[in-house]
């Protein structure tokens, strides 16, 4: 077998999984767009508001939670397509006329949608991919994610200037997020057309399936060794959950979890789910606040690529100092920007995506990227669950206090906040986070051992 069918075939899994990103980034920034028309029609407080922004992310961190658990017993495969299932039904359920009631319902449908394959879709690349690829491949999940931010800001501007704002009070959020049934079935047929990952099925003792799998990625000579070492890797009998808790594992848990945390204390949802609003405040109306939003998108994508280039070459380490200590940067800016009163002018357009640039290379695709690759292979669903979950529960705080804060302490300290939090992000990964490029999952091991 040529090396060339392995690459195509190696990428065309790692597209598809990633879908499942697109389809969580979409799901999830939806809501920037619908907000201020929400707002409106169910004329809601300030922690309303914040409410209703975040109320998927219920069903995220339950979905988040239970994920691990669920791929262990049913593998990868079946619970991705598990998840293009939710967020279908979530999107009709919210396009269909209701009240304020069952759009949470369904927001939090979705949510577990999003929980899912925010954790799925990358755990599932990093028991595909190579050691020499797994960087670039599971940033391309990140990818998958942008995409589907910048494709919703696309769609709900596009909806948005239809017809006038009372139209969009009564029916264009609807359609806002009734959009998303379209990647949610493209995102449910591609499933069906890839292979199932073979750590899971050499766990199951399915050894002749894995090597098939394997061979195909690899070529038949590295497939074998690959697979011995998976097995020797593999206690057969099912992990307790206490295992994830002995020394060395840990370890490893704590820091996936602080990293989890650090990837959204230092503000990323705030700016990504309000975008528009914070636009609005600095005197911009709602047209060019959709637009300035779509520049977020678009700068978002483009540097998420820079760090696909460079995860592999570069290091997870040197991305993630480099990427921190320029989001602390901006957020004083930002902040110093509305403290002085400066933010009619291009100062916080240009921090903000100064900062989603700096994001975009670091905290954002290679938090997914370490936190997939630094579990041992039994351990690596329940402990990449119990970090996404992690990550979550920081999504809702973050956003759920946002709006509160802004109303309470003022734009300026609400991103000096956000600032204190990066330059302890900056503090962590240098004195804590292991440099893992290129060494194999089971290599990594024997790192925290």
């Amino acid at each position: 077998m040529g090396n060339q069918g392995s690459v195509f075939f190696l990428y065309k899994i790692t597209l598809v999984a990633a879908v499942g990103g697109l389809l969580f980034g979409y799901d999830t920034a939806v809501i920037a767009g619908a907000i201020g028309f929400l707002q409106i029609k169910f004329d809601l407080s300030p922690s309303m508001v914040g409410w209703v922004a975040s109320c998927a992310l219920i069903g995220c961190v339950f979905g988040a939670l239970f994920a691990g658990a669920l791929s262990d017993w049913l593998g990868r495969k079946k619970i991705l397509i598990l998840s293009a299932i939710l967020f279908g039904i979530s999107s009709l359920g919210i396009a269909v006329p209701s009240d304020l009631n069952w759009f949470v319902f369904f927001r939090i449908i979705g949510g577990l949608g999003i929980g899912i394959a925010s954790m799925l879709a990358p755990m599932y690349i990093t028991e595909i991919a190579p050691a020499e690829k797994r960087g670039r491949l599971v940033s391309i999940n990140q990818l998958g994610i942008v995409t589907g931010i910048l494709l919703i800001y696309f769609v709900n501007a596009e909806i948005a200037g239809m017809y006038d704002e009372s139209w969009n009070v009564e029916t264009g959020w609807r359609w806002m997020f009734g959009s998303g049934i379209f990647p949610s079935v493209i995102f449910l047929v591609l499933l069906f057309f890839v292979p199932e990952s073979p750590r899971w099925l050499a766990k199951q003792g399915r050894n002749e399936e894995a090597l098939f799998i394997l061979t195909k990625i690899n070529g038949p000579q590295k497939a074998g060794l690959e697979l011995v070492e998976i097995n020797q890797n593999l206690n057969t009998e099912s992990v307790s959950f206490s295992e994830i808790f002995k020394p060395g594992i840990r370890k490893a848990l704590v820091v996936g979890i602080i990293l989890a945390m650090f990837s959204q204390i230092t503000g990323i949802n705030a700016i990504m789910y309000y975008a528009p609003e914070i636009f609005k405040s600095t005197g911009d109306g709602s047209d060019s606040a959709l637009l300035q939003t779509i520049l977020v998108g678009v700068v978002n994508f483009l540097f998420t690529i820079v760090a696909i280039k460079y995860v592999d070459k570069v290091g997870r380490k040197s991305l993630l100092l480099a990427g921190s200590a320029g989001m602390t940067v901006c957020l004083a800016l930002i902040g110093g920007a509305f403290y002085l009163d400066l933010a009619k002018g291009y100062l916080v357009l240009i921090s903000i995506l100064a900062y989603i640039a700096f994001f975009a290379l670091s905290l954002g695709p290679l938090t997914f990227v370490v936190i997939a690759e630094i579990f041992p292979n039994r351990t690596r669903g329940r402990a990449m669950s119990i970090c996404v979950f992690a990550l979550w529960i920081f999504v809702f705080i973050v956003s759920q206090c946002f709006p509160i804060l802004l109303q309470s302490i003022g734009n300026a300290f609400t991103f000096w906040i956000f600032m204190l939090m990066s330059i302890g992000a900056f503090l962590f990964v240098w004195k804590f986070i292991p440099e893992t490029k290129e060494k194999t999952l089971e290599e990594m091991e024997k790192l925290w051992l």
